[in-house]
């Protein structure tokens, strides 16, 4: 047995005075792995956080908030910072995404749309990262880091550059204008758990940081993992709209409010393409490089109707998604 499994082994006997199995489950994009274990005929979940990786204190302040909101997030029965492991409840097995088809992803998106709205209203946000204008710059150089240089050795004019420059500006003032409330940074299908009561379950909440309203919205309704018709998508955005203005939330015009929408979303896309891309040339995940396309398909719809984001839409659309299939 791995030493730090042992290590995690004898951790879980010293908490319960059980000697369970531990089952490994799917990890995710980060570090982290979990594994379940019955404890007294209960099932739970086991986190192994290599400290010098990981920081477990995020996920179990952000867990604590989002129970305090009333919304069915896991509770962390023990933990140690020190060696980097968590003992929580389990929110089962059953992942909203491959529930989502046309009779039922109706119901399931409206429950989650009406959590966020819950989440949003009732998260506390103090002293927890603010979603800057630093920040934002960031994740979209992943876009022109890992996935145009690294991955695609796609190299752009000085002129281009500068374009590409003043869409980040945009799109990093677009997020700064609206606003600023608790946001998830993760809230979408492979995140969220379908149970029977209290729908939906939440995970993956450690990144959560204070910024832009529509930044969970298009992260669920613009999913990397699964495409919906621009019909629907508005749709659902619409029921949030009204949800929100009526919370007090919202005080922006429709379309002022879809505008921020559609531009959250293109500097999400932005980042989620350059994490693929890292997450296979630098950690050897692979499994992410076929949800490139679809990312930024979602980039190239909002830049063919948005005047200011041509050059984007243009660069995606004629340079990065043909080069893309030759490597891929």
């Amino acid at each position: 047995m791995p030493e730090r499994l042992q290590l995690l082994h004898h951790w879980l006997q010293q908490q319960t005075h059980c000697d369970a199995e531990l089952i490994p489950l799917t990890n995710d994009a980060s570090f982290r792995r979990y594994f379940r274990v019955t404890l007294n005929g209960i099932s739970h979940v086991v986190m192994d956080a290599p400290p010098e990786k990981e920081d477990c204190h995020p996920f179990v302040e952000i867990a604590h908030r989002l129970r305090q909101s009333g919304l069915n997030a896991p509770k962390v029965l023990a933990s140690d910072f020190q060696q980097g492991f968590l003992l929580l409840t389990d929110l089962g097995s059953q992942l909203y995404l491959p529930l989502l088809n046309q009779a039922d992803a109706d119901k399931l998106y409206r429950d989650a749309i009406t959590v966020l709205v819950t989440m949003q209203l009732h998260t506390a946000t103090t002293n927890i990262p603010l979603y800057d204008e630093k920040l934002l710059h960031t994740e979209m150089r992943l876009f022109t880091d890992w996935l145009l240089a690294k991955h695609l050795n796609l190299q752009l004019s000085d002129q281009e550059n500068l374009q590409l420059s003043a869409c980040f500006d945009l799109l990093a003032r677009n997020a700064l204008l609206q606003p600023q409330t608790f946001v998830h940074r993760d809230y979408h299908s492979r995140n969220l758990m379908y149970v029977p009561s209290h729908n939906p379950g939440i995970l993956d909440f450690q990144d959560a940081v204070c910024g832009a309203i529509t930044y969970d919205l298009v992260s669920l309704l613009r999913d990397c993992y699964i495409a919906w018709s621009p019909a629907q998508v508005y749709e659902w955005a619409n029921y949030y709209y009204q949800l929100s203005t009526e919370a007090g939330m919202l005080q922006a015009s429709e379309s002022q409010f879809l505008q921020w929408f559609d531009r959250m979303g293109v500097q999400r896309h932005l980042k989620a393409s350059g994490i693929f891309a890292r997450l296979w040339h630098r950690d050897e995940k692979a499994g992410y490089l076929p949800d490139i396309p679809r990312t930024l398909q979602y980039i190239v719809n909002v830049c063919a109707t948005d005047r200011d984001l041509q050059f984007l839409g243009e660069l995606v659309g004629n340079r990065v998604l043909p080069q893309l299939n030759n490597v891929q």
